[in-house]
């Protein structure tokens, strides 16, 4: 099973250019798909956040940006 990331490390990523770019992204694709995965992992439900995000994420484009943010890390 994957490692949630503290909140730090998630904060640096997200002021990325990368970051930047992927939360845009996520934000046009849906937006209110996004709101309610920052809700659930908010709440501690990183099952259902990670179900929100799974079709967002799964683009070529968004597929791209976290490879750059991988790279970053």
């Amino acid at each position: 099973m994957q490692q949630i990331p503290q909140i730090g490390e998630l904060i640096r990523m997200a002021q990325t250019p990368a970051g930047q770019q992927l939360i845009a992204l996520l934000q046009k694709q849906d937006g209110p798909k996004l709101q309610k995965a920052i809700t659930y992992a908010v709440s501690g439900d990183y099952i259902h956040a990670k179900a929100a995000l799974s079709d967002l994420l799964s683009t070529p484009e968004a597929q791209a940006l976290l490879k750059k943010l991988e790279e970053q890390t």
